[in-house]
């Protein structure tokens, strides 16, 4: 794990730091950003986080799918956790917690907001950091690569379906076409990008080129995610001011379905009698989420101030000291697989 890795929690933390002061010290920079839209997504966003994500989409090996038939349980466990458990979870404990138990200290279209954020990272399964879980639990490397990459196709067409399905149910107006054209923007495009960026580097397969590429590109996927909470945190610089307990109310549901998903995946890995090089990689995944997915689409459906993009970065703050912790769990743990 990189410098950056490591601490992202404290780089998230001090971009959100920026990004409020400057929201309130230069409100008027912010909001000539805010109207550089198209067909509702914002221009300089969308930049961004295509910075983000595309690197990521480079790392995946769409040739790894063809060993998807050698060890299905492990992939199994995963597709259930992430496609059947988790989205419906996270739904439920959004309203439990913003319909139910903080329903006095948020008001009723904040609180749906903050339930659409929530949702929206439930549905995005992990792409990229989950290389980094994998590694440092002595996972198998290239089973994680093939659970991943069978992930991605999912995520295209299951991604927009389960998502408005969960809106929907939330009594949420769901603008199907903003959503779609998210889903192409953020999953189908990068995706087609990174395959053929992919191939064309890898010609010999010896990664030399891919692994160049990689490296040049890491600074500027850093650049785009800090950038990116700079400028949510300082649209939103007014109402976290005026509500910082918003941060707090959000992250409690979020560490709930962290913990609880997880111990529900290492669980079933266990009855599964999954080896633990394959077990402790497919929990992560379930687990953890591909937020940068779920901040672009937040924006797209929402708004730049909307809560739902608040709850999504949010969950980028409350990720990796929670995963590193479970990575921590994993390991001492690791005697009670075969």
């Amino acid at each position: 794990m990189g410098l950056f890795e490591r601490y992202l929690t404290v780089w998230v933390g001090l971009a959100i730091v920026v990004g409020i002061a400057a929201g309130s010290l230069v409100p008027e920079v912010f909001a000539v950003v805010a109207g550089l839209e198209f067909a509702h997504v914002n221009l300089v966003i969308a930049l961004l986080i295509w910075l983000m994500i595309y690197p990521m989409m480079v790392q995946i090996d769409f040739s790894s799918i063809k060993d998807v038939g050698k060890k299905p349980k492990g992939l199994l466990l995963t597709i259930v956790i992430n496609w059947l458990i988790k989205p419906f979870s996270m739904a439920l404990l959004g309203w439990l917690f913003f319909k139910g138990i903080f329903a006095d200290w948020v008001d009723p279209s904040t609180a749906t907001e903050y339930i659409a954020g929530m949702i929206l990272l439930g549905v995005a399964p992990c792409t990229a950091m989950v290389f980094v879980w994998s590694q440092l639990t002595k996972g198998d490397a290239n089973y994680t690569l093939v659970q991943v990459s069978i992930n991605d196709v999912i995520m295209i067409f299951a991604f927009a379906p389960i998502a408005g399905f969960l809106l929907g149910v939330s009594d949420i107006t769901v603008p199907w076409n903003t959503l779609l054209l998210s889903v192409v923007l953020y999953v189908v495009v990068p995706l087609i990008a990174g395959a053929i960026t992919r191939k064309k580097l890898d010609k010999s397969n010896d990664h030399s080129r891919l692994n160049q590429f990689l490296a040049t590109m890491k600074p500027w996927s850093i650049i785009g995610l800090l950038a990116t909470v700079v400028l949510l945190f300082g649209f939103q610089s007014e109402t976290i001011l005026a509500k910082p307990e918003a941060i707090v109310l959000i992250a409690i549901p979020l560490l709930i379905q962290t913990y609880g998903i997880f111990a529900l995946a290492y669980w079933l890995a266990k009855r599964m009698r999954l080896p633990h090089n394959i077990a402790a990689p497919a929990c992560m995944i379930g687990t953890s989420n591909f937020f940068e997915l779920a901040v672009a689409v937040a924006i797209s459906l929402f708004g730049l101030h909307s809560g739902a993009a608040l709850a999504t970065v949010v969950g980028v703050l409350v990720e990796v000291p929670v995963m590193l912790s479970l990575v921590w769990f994993a390991n001492r743990t690791r005697h009670w697989f075969s």
